[in-house]
């Protein structure tokens, strides 16, 4: 595979669909094999969040962006099209899709971009939910409606809500997001995967989780009637066994 192909990759929405089945921090383990990127800090929300929809499980999908200030009431009058225009863009990115929102008003966030009627119309338009470094209300009728929700705390009103750039680089919880990143996001946080990172992510995510089921985890359950030393040269083992057999399949080492 040449590195023109690599990078021209992109996901298909089965394989989304697949990389569902895993938490976010099992997709960073399969990802910090296939990335050059600095796995340690690079591609993961880096300001603590919170997942009001934990229940709903992780979510899937590539970004679409939008950026709002709730506290400027001059925004709706410039634009008063705004939501409009902005609803186009996003009925015409692929999906599934989530919506990254940039609040200019953090850290002081005064009113919610999203609510009941916001998160069913998005629904309707292909996203599956929204990671928004701003406020969201609404939650019980927004987890009803099926749109999960990231974001950085619970408020009352809407303000002047209004989009005032879209389509457009967003940086939330101290990680940039282009348009059309794939992200994948549960309660311990999100992954923004580079293009590049692509293709392997989901035989990485696979291999990872496979390898510590088989050696690690197995003999971490496999101690009954073992003396101390016994258990220690047994976890011991298993910890090499799975390096030896990350460093075979990528050549890098692996968490232990």
């Amino acid at each position: 595979m040449t590195q023109p192909e690599k990078n021209n990759y992109r996901m298909t929405p089965a394989e989304m669909l697949e990389l569902r089945r895993w938490n976010t921090p099992t997709i960073y383990n399969g990802w910090e094999q296939v990335t050059a990127r600095d796995h340690g800090k690079d591609g993961f929300n880096l300001e603590e969040m919170t997942d009001f929809m934990p229940q709903m499980g992780p979510m899937v999908g590539r970004a679409v962006t939008v950026v709002f200030e709730p506290s400027d009431p001059e925004h709706p009058k410039r634009n008063p099209d705004a939501w409009s225009q902005y609803r186009r863009y996003v009925a015409s990115a692929p999906g599934p899709k989530i919506v990254v929102v940039q609040d200019l008003d953090k850290p002081r966030t005064v009113a919610a971009f999203w609510g009941e009627v916001n998160s069913a119309m998005h629904r309707a338009l292909g996203c599956v939910g929204t990671i928004t470094d701003g406020a969201i209300r609404d939650v019980d009728e927004m987890t009803s409606a099926g749109f999960k929700a990231l974001a950085r705390r619970l408020c009352v009103g809407h303000g002047y809500s209004c989009p005032v750039r879209w389509d457009c680089p967003v940086e939330v919880f101290g990680r940039r997001v282009e348009p059309g990143q794939l992200i994948h996001a549960d309660k311990h946080g999100f992954l923004v995967v580079p293009l590049e990172d692509e293709r392997g992510l989901l035989e990485a995510a696979r291999f990872m989780d496979s390898q510590e089921c088989q050696t690690v985890i197995a003999a971490a359950r496999e101690t009954a009637g073992l003396t101390p030393d016994e258990m220690l040269r047994q976890l011991d083992q298993a910890a090499a066994e799975f390096s030896k057999a990350v460093k075979e399949r990528f050549n890098r080492r692996g968490e232990f």
